[in-house]
């Protein structure tokens, strides 16, 4: 999927073990770009960041499930750019090795976030082109959505002709995140879903964690969960 305003640029494609849908939005002019949940195929992203000729400057992630940030350790030190993560999931992504281990993969215990994610943080690049004025645009804003686990996160934008909502494994089309892992709470998430996603434009573009993308106005209407 692909979405496009003035110098603005979102891709998304799925990556790794699971399918994670990888989002990247970067200025074309500058190839300057954020990466939410790069997943656990590290190859992939660095083939795509190669034939865009991308600068990546955050990794963004909604949690810290391994199929969302697998990749990302070697991504963080490659691209030299921050891995930013919830705090509440500091302790789930030191748990990597175990979380492989359950679908018969191996990794190493990775190295600390490089800093936290804080609700209603707002992310941004210099659009245009010009990055002599050194004036950042911010498009990207943090939803702290606990449920799923304790610090997952969405990211809204409403920059786009249509408002956007990466949704992580909080909310899917007709579906909500699973809660039987380490740090799930179902109550929780559709408080989260209720309080912090309903309440956004009718016409947002949902796009989650894995699969099909959706609408607020859709899961309003159909999703048996809520």
């Amino acid at each position: 999927m692909r979405l496009e305003k003035d110098s603005l640029i979102l891709e998304v494609f799925p990556a790794g073990t699971l399918s994670c849908n990888c989002s990247v939005i970067y200025e074309k002019n500058t190839g300057d770009a954020i990466i939410v949940d790069p997943g656990d195929d590290a190859e992939l992203i660095r083939n795509f960041v190669k034939k865009k000729k991308l600068r990546v400057t955050l990794l963004l992630h909604t949690h810290a499930h391994f199929d969302h940030i697998g990749a990302s350790e070697v991504l963080s030190s490659e691209f030299s750019c921050p891995l930013v993560l919830h705090e509440k999931d500091f302790g789930l992504y030191k748990m990597l090795p175990f979380q492989a281990s359950l679908f018969g993969l191996s990794c190493k215990e990775p190295k600390p976030a490089d800093r936290k994610l804080e609700d209603e943080e707002s992310f941004g690049l210099i659009l245009g082109g010009d990055s002599s004025s050194k004036k950042m645009r911010e498009f990207l804003k943090t939803i702290h959505t606990p449920g799923h686990t304790e610090g997952s996160c969405s990211f809204y934008s409403d920059f786009f002709e249509e408002p956007v909502l990466l949704s992580g494994d909080t909310l899917f089309k007709g579906s909500v995140g699973r809660t039987d892992l380490p740090g799930g709470d179902h109550e929780t998430l559709i408080r989260s879903i209720k309080k912090r996603m309903l309440v956004l434009p009718d016409e947002t573009l949902c796009i989650p964690g894995h699969g099909v993308t959706t609408s607020i106005f859709q899961e309003k209407k159909i999703n048996p969960f809520l």
